[in-house]
């Protein structure tokens, strides 16, 4: 191996930390393996979700060799995928759901002072994101990576409460 590509490994591995008024969670760490002439070839897969506690969320997976450098891909692709999500009152506008593979999300906006109900994947993303109120229901497959798109997914497609007022022709 010469100098030029071990540098250029070295700086592939070395874990760049998302923006400074982002926070990132791992929600998974999974050793995948792949079957190959030689044996089994090990790799690692990780889940990561980066958001700025004000309504800014992104969720990611990659893989690599090893831990930090599969770390380091997802935050990097998490960072990507960012998308704001329209708050009222610390929770969402209205209720929403998504299914992502055999896994389903519902999530209900809450009163203040109700705290996050939720549990597994969909906790990390709601956390980030900034609601601080609401309820969630797990439904299907209890699949991390699953429940964790489908969060995502949920909070990308709400709309703000003045849009969603005008278009049900509330005043």
């Amino acid at each position: 191996m010469t100098r030029d590509e071990t540098k250029e490994i070295l700086e592939e591995t070395t874990v760049s930390a998302p923006e400074p008024s982002f926070d990132h969670k791992v929600i998974a760490i999974d050793r995948i393996s792949r079957t190959v002439a030689g044996g089994r070839r090990i790799r690692f897969r990780a889940m990561v979700v980066v958001g700025n506690l004000s309504g800014k969320v992104g969720v990611a997976t990659a893989k690599a060799n090893d831990v930090q450098g599969a770390i380091a891909k997802a935050t990097n692709a998490a960072m990507k995928t960012v998308i704001v999500v329209p708050l009222t009152n610390d929770t969402i506008p209205h209720q929403v759901s998504y299914t992502f593979g055999t896994t389903a999300v519902l999530l209900k906006p809450a009163p203040k002072g109700h705290s996050i109900i939720a549990g597994g994947a969909v906790r990390p993303v709601l956390e980030l994101a900034g609601v601080k109120n609401i309820v969630s229901k797990a439904l299907g497959s209890s699949n991390t990576l699953n429940s964790a798109m489908a969060t995502y997914h949920a909070l990308k497609i709400l709309k703000a409460r003045n849009t969603f007022v005008t278009q049900r022709g509330k005043s």
